[in-house]
């Protein structure tokens, strides 16, 4: 039906005749001739038609018409070239011109933002837009980049269970009733954690994926219930070498499509990411650092009946973030609601002790104030603030303070991505009850492989897990996984899954580790988020087909929805109303 893409048409046809195939928009009417576009998927053109045995059919036609156009691709005059496309300065002369379909008025404007409800329930006429073109292309061109890096690596696409058993993993399920199984139900999978340390057991040795997973949770901007990673495990590796081939591949698609050379990826532990960016998912883009200074207070015995059993915290802002202290004093509300108290806020006119200026007197002798300008190198017109507090949550606070100023000030180089490692997760969190769950999943293994001391002392075992962030984004999370039934068992029953519990829900696993399970590591990479990132999105809706919205309903289709009666009682379900 088409000989040409209508923006792959150029300058090298001039003078042919060709078939194009797409969408009118922009129609222009001057009685004797009549100016409108073409689009398809890789672009427009600009085609006239001058008054001839078609133009009455021509003049019935309307944007959005889906139609053939026939014609000869000629020169633009230099006055008239259109700089805003690839082929701005050709045009095609209409001779023949053929309606496949036609169109009610679009909903939409195609060239300007709309409200994101108008564009999820058009979602079909939004696809057509160049942004969402661009990001859907890259979206492919990066899937196709996974799989020929990880065929290279010697890994095997191995595809898993959609419809699968229910195994609490973090989140909550969706769950599919059973017709053949009365009251029994599947799931639709969080992950494909589970079948891929069975494809280890198995002996594929170099197992990936790009998995679709389901998780019932609340949304963000950067959230889906239904999401796509890439999904990676291998025997016989330690963490270096995973860490290694995830560096390797964000090297290649960094360059590939950004054309970006990132730097060498640190590594820090999650102690260090806490006590210094008061978050496991750091920006380390963002000049402003937290700076514990609970040390120099205790070693000169200040305040030394207010600091016992507190944090004291401060912030180094250097002259050249351009910030004062009357700047600062705006964060002070937030900080205070959170019953942390304010010592003082320094900023350093001179080298010299004599002309420090301090909001309050006297209240540091000239011995601290040396050593804290010595030790963090703090030059003229630097600022330094200082709080202190007994609430656990101080290093959490501080980083939101420090990251809404360098937002509000604009401290942060968008156009740098700053990829880091967090390494060394506590394996265990404790909640109010004093309930243990597992910070990553409990698969993961712990750093020690004595079993009694996982079992004396919980809260201070450490796992072999790795988070990897990029711009204070969680990009991806994986760790060294348990291949020993006695220790899996152990981690079960510390997070509350009795022995009963053990074998119902994960029986099947649990007998697979029976059978020679090879030390095995694995990642998961969310696709979604990369693409986010390489198109510089800041919704994640942006880069999806069809997504979801914050309530995590689909506007286009309208669902979820209700069932007929008839396919409930089928199932063997009945509907409570509350």
């Amino acid at each position: 039906m088409r000989t040409e893409y209508c923006g792959k048409v150029s300058k090298k046809l001039i003078g042919k005749k060709i078939f194009l195939c797409g969408w009118i928009s922009k129609i222009k009417n001057f009685g004797h001739i009549i100016f409108f576009y073409i689009e398809d998927i890789k672009g427009k053109i600009q085609i006239i038609l001058k008054k001839n045995k078609n133009f009455l059919k021509i003049q019935e036609i309307k944007n959005g018409f889906c139609v053939q156009i026939f014609g000869k691709v000629k020169k633009r005059s230099k006055k008239n070239i259109n700089k805003n496309i690839f082929n701005g300065d050709i045009e095609i002369y209409a001779e023949k011109i053929k309606i496949f379909s036609k169109s009610k008025s679009i909903p939409i404007d195609l060239l300007k933002n709309n409200k994101e409800k108008n564009r999820l329930k058009y979602r079909y006429l939004d696809l057509r837009t160049n942004k969402m073109k661009k990001n859907l292309i890259l979206r492919s061109k990066i899937i196709y980049e996974v799989h020929k890096f990880m065929q290279k690596n010697n890994f095997i696409h191995i595809e898993t269970p959609i419809i699968t058993k229910s195994t609490p993993e973090g989140a909550r399920d969706y769950i599919i009733p059973s017709r053949n199984y009365l009251g029994k139900f599947y799931a639709l999978p969080q992950s494909p954690q589970i079948f891929k340390q069975l494809i280890m057991i198995s002996g594929f040795d170099r197992y990936y994926q790009i998995a679709k997973c389901f998780r019932d949770e609340d949304l963000r901007s950067n959230r889906q219930p239904e999401f796509t990673q890439i999904d990676i495990e291998a025997s016989f590796v330690n963490e270096k070498k995973i860490l290694k081939i995830i560096e390797n591949f964000l090297y290649k698609i960094w360059k590939k499509f950004l054309g970006i050379k990132l730097k060498k990826i640190p590594k820090i532990t999650y102690k260090e990411s806490i006590k210094k960016y008061g978050t496991d998912k750091p920006d380390i883009r963002n000049p402003l650092k937290i700076i514990d200074f609970t040390k120099f207070f205790m070693v000169n015995n200040f305040l030394k009946e207010n600091i016992k059993n507190r944090t004291i915290l401060g912030i180094h802002i250097l002259k050249k973030n351009n910030l004062s202290l009357k700047n600062i004093k705006i964060y002070e509300s937030f900080i205070k609601k959170n019953n942390i108290k304010k010592i003082l806020s320094i900023k350093i006119n001179k080298k010299n002790i004599d002309n420090i200026k301090l909001n309050k007197k006297n209240i540091l002798n000239k011995i601290v104030i040396e050593k804290i300008i010595k030790f963090f190198k703090i030059n003229k017109n630097d600022i330094i603030i200082i709080y202190q507090s007994n609430n656990k949550k101080i290093y959490k606070i501080f980083g939101e303070v420090i990251k809404k100023i360098s937002h509000d000030f604009n401290l942060i180089d968008k156009n740098i991505f700053a990829p880091i490692w967090i390494t060394n997760f506590p394996m265990f969190k404790k909640n109010k009850y004093g309930n243990f769950s597992v910070v990553h999943h409990p698969f993961t293994s712990p750093q020690t492989t004595s079993i009694n001391k996982v079992k004396k002392f919980p809260e201070k075992i450490l796992s072999k897990s790795y988070d990897l962030i990029i711009n204070g984004e969680e990009i991806g999370g994986g760790s060294i996984r348990i291949n020993n039934i006695k220790m899996q068992k152990l981690i079960f029953k510390i997070i509350n899954i009795s022995t009963k519990k053990q074998k119902k829900k994960f029986g099947f696993f649990l007998n697979a580790l029976k059978y020679g399970p090879p030390p095995h590591a694995g990642i998961a990479l969310g696709l979604d988020r990369i693409t986010m990132m390489l198109t510089n999105s800041s919704d994640i809706r942006d880069v999806i087909s069809f997504p979801k919205t914050t309530t995590a309903s689909c506007i286009t289709t309208n669902s979820p929805n209700k069932i007929n009666n008839s396919f409930l009682e089928e199932l063997n379900i009945m509907i409570m109303k509350k």
